[in-house]
């Protein structure tokens, strides 16, 4: 994303770009089934071009995700010190946020330490975002305009490059944190996107 901000992104242009993940895509329609895609097939339920209902809308968003079914074995496991900190966490599903999963599964106040250098027009509505919220918007993928983008990249990133002088990067290992800052990304995609701009969502899928 970085790399596409600062190499690729033309201002001057009109047209929508968008990102996908690895093994994940944006989607024509709502799948259930698991299916299996080759060249002569996957064009039939993989988005390739926009449609002209967009119009209307600056943003395309992934279809949200909760977060709040976790396993009572994986809460005491992972999630322990949030547990001490508020019992009640463990038995009401809606209070199992984004914050909860995060310190469970990125680090126990990762997420926390990294609002505290936010700036200050997003960092109080931003904690209480991922304090009350039990689903977000996931993947890192949007689909706008550049001039949307633009704005988004700059919020992001300076944000990141703070969080730098918190988490650095030597002490990230593993799956955890080793990509912290994309999951930090992850979260604040959601709350920017859904707070600055007229957004829809789109339905995605993943293909192994």
């Amino acid at each position: 994303h970085y790399w596409y901000w600062k190499n690729l992104l033309d201002l001057n242009s009109d047209n929508w770009v968008g990102f996908c993940q690895k093994r994940r895509f944006w989607s024509k329609n709502k799948h259930t089934e698991k299916k299996l895609y080759d060249s002569s097939n996957i064009s039939q339920s993989i988005l390739v071009e926009p449609y002209s209902e967009w119009k209307d809308f600056e943003v395309i968003l992934c279809e949200p995700i909760k977060i709040n079914k976790v396993k009572k074995i994986k809460m005491i496991k992972r999630g322990f010190k949030s547990l001490i900190k508020n019992p009640s966490i463990f038995f009401d599903t809606s209070k199992q946020s984004i914050k909860f999963h995060f310190d469970m599964h990125h680090g126990y106040k990762n997420l926390e330490k990294a609002i505290s250098v936010m700036c200050e027009k997003d960092r109080l509505e931003f904690l209480h975002y991922v304090e009350n919220n039990i689903s977000y918007n996931p993947h890192i993928m949007v689909i706008s305009k550049k001039r949307i983008l633009n704005r988004w990249f700059s919020s992001l990133f300076e944000w990141l490059f703070e969080c730098e002088n918190v988490h650095g990067f030597d002490k990230l290992k593993g799956y955890d944190t080793q990509r912290l800052y994309a999951f930090l990304g992850e979260r604040y995609l959601s709350f920017w996107f859904k707070k600055y701009t007229i957004y829809k969502e789109n339905h995605w899928r993943l293909i192994e």
